[in-house]
């Protein structure tokens, strides 16, 4: 019996009311990690263990963000990713994104890059250029940086399977601008455990996929110590389909086996940690997100000083950045995508990112426009500068139903991690297919709910319209490919290639050993030894990567 005037007897007395006013709304109302949704939220459903949960900011276990001031000590760097076609018009799209105002780079790789293939590939026919920026060389990149100086911004490089080649070639151009490596500030993506899950541009086998990783890792240590050696990416996880507990539970799944990996190969914790980021995505549930963001940052921290001994609070922090969610995007009445960019964007600063990406309206038809570009740089310029909530530390915190969100997105999230330990971690829980099933199941229930009208999209299944406008779309010039091959058959007339040739020998007898291959891949690039090349010796060494498939 419900006592009269009490919490219970409200809500039997609006859900009485509420179904028979709406009875088609009786089905629950849940996140998309089923996490149900109550009426309303009061002080009882904050956890018990609330204030120790939270800590301050700067403080552990950085549930309200990672540094005491946050942004009214510094805004989140304005990263935008972009490359296409060659290196020059990509130089010319990040000059003029600086200009506008942006505050970091954030480099796309086209596809045969991505997997280790020079543009003269028979591979690469057909991809130069396409999806990302075409990088065979060190004079490729020295001219996708041509006056931009390197000791003054910050690049992300999204790049993992040849992650360390790439990195090499941005240290020998910074070289050549006069900046030595201590100076350079940055990241690289070298998250390949989720290629293997969710995206699919892999070279090596993990064994040899994680030496290089650790390789980088030791070798920044010493050489580039203000450059994030890895962006553990749930990005790619929550795009294939995930829910936002599987992209926080399997990003740090996989995080875990990147830290044991480096300590396993004789780095002490405290040493490299402060170099890890992440890297996650900005998606649809605004209130969901928020507490996805909240709940990584203090489970990562327990992660690192209970598991892993870190004792250092940098080496506790998760640093991310975020992007909003590009398989939101719908390619029907594509201006809607700037409110859902828009909303994404304020979750993913409502979070607490250190950077953001902000997708454009157009690209669930190509590449961007300049126009939607600027406008997407826009929205977050006036997140920071007019919509005010940069000017207080993780202000939705407290809030009930944020709170109690951050705490279940984390147990359920503890949950995922201890099944993927008991199947020996990430590596061995990904060659089991596991992860991989739960994003698949996740992303057909999404999807069947989507066809069923029960997930509405605006636009798409709902609030349709008849005869779309036309868009202009940004198209590559197919005489690109043609000159990125021309440019390598005049590279390879012009340089030693009897240097490079002894080069690559030794990059081969070192693959077979077990030094740090970092030197060896700035020596090469420096000689003018070409991405594929250098692959191409590896392949030969490691072997590639096949997939086991099961029917």
């Amino acid at each position: 019996m419900t006592k009269p005037g009490s919490r219970e007897q409200w809500e039997a007395d609006v859900l009485a009311r509420a179904l028979a006013r709406f009875p088609e709304r009786r089905e629950a109302f849940v996140t998309s990690s089923g996490i149900p949704l109550q009426r309303l939220y009061t002080p009882e459903d904050v956890p018990a263990d609330y204030e120790a949960t939270q800590g301050y900011p700067g403080q552990y276990p950085f549930t309200r963000g990672v540094q005491p001031t946050m942004y009214r000590g510094r805004l989140w760097t304005m990263r935008q990713y972009a490359g296409y076609a060659s290196a020059e018009e990509s130089n010319a799209r990040y000059r003029y994104l600086l200009e506008q105002g942006q505050t970091g780079l954030s480099v796309a790789f086209d596809l045969p890059t991505q997997i280790g293939y020079d543009a003269d590939h028979p591979m690469a026919l057909g991809e130069v250029g396409r999806v990302g920026v075409s990088i065979s060389s060190l004079r490729d990149m020295a001219r996708l940086f041509e006056g931009i100086p390197l000791d003054r911004v910050s690049t992300s490089m999204t790049i993992n399977a040849p992650a360390a080649v790439l990195l090499a070639m941005y240290i020998a151009v910074a070289r050549r601008q006069g900046v030595e490596p201590a100076r350079l500030r940055g990241t690289v993506q070298n998250d390949i455990l989720k290629e293997y899950l969710a995206r699919g541009t892999y070279i090596f086998p993990p064994g040899p996929s994680m030496r290089l990783i650790t390789d980088l890792f030791a070798y920044c240590r010493e050489h580039v110590p203000h450059w994030n050696t890895i962006s553990i990416s749930g990005y790619h996880i929550r795009e294939a389909g995930s829910t936002a507990v599987q992209e926080v539970a399997f990003t740090l799944a996989n995080g875990i086996a990147y830290v044991q990996a480096a300590i396993d190969a004789g780095l002490d914790v405290d040493d490299f940690a402060p170099q890890l980021s992440f890297f996650f995505n900005a998606h649809n549930q605004f209130l969901e997100e928020v507490a996805k963001f909240r709940a990584a940052r203090r489970l990562w921290a327990e992660i690192m000083r209970d598991r892993f001994g870190a004792r250092s609070a940098e080496s506790q922090r998760l640093k991310f950045h975020a992007q909003t969610g590009g398989s939101t995007l719908t390619a029907q009445q594509v201006q809607n995508n700037i409110v859902r960019v828009t909303l994404q964007a304020l979750a993913a600063v409502l979070g607490g990112a250190q950077s953001l990406h902000t997708n454009s309206m157009d690209e669930a038809l190509a590449l961007p426009t300049e126009e939607a570009v600027q406008v997407a740089l826009r929205t977050q310029q006036i997140i920071a500068y007019e919509s005010g909530v940069a000017d207080t530390v993780d202000p939705l915190g407290g809030s009930y139903v944020i709170e109690a969100l951050t705490d279940e997105i984390y147990r359920r999230a503890r949950a995922y991690i201890e099944k993927i330990d008991s199947l020996g971690g990430a590596l061995r829980a990904i060659e089991a297919g596991y992860m991989q099933r739960e994003i698949q199941d996740a992303a057909y229930a999404y999807q069947q709910a989507v066809e069923r009208g029960e997930q509405i999209v605006v636009g798409v299944n709902q609030f349709t319209v008849e005869g779309e406008p036309k868009v202009d779309i940004l198209r590559v010039d197919p005489a690109v490919e043609q000159q990125q091959r021309a440019r390598l058959a005049a590279l390879r007339a012009e340089r030693d290639n009897s240097r490079v040739a002894a080069l690559l020998g030794q990059l081969e007898a070192a693959a077979r050993g077990r030094e740090n291959l970092m030197p060896l891949f700035i020596e090469c690039v420096e000689h003018d030894a070409t991405l594929g090349e250098i692959c191409g010796v590896l392949r030969g060494v490691f072997g590639e990567y096949r997939p086991e498939v099961t029917l």
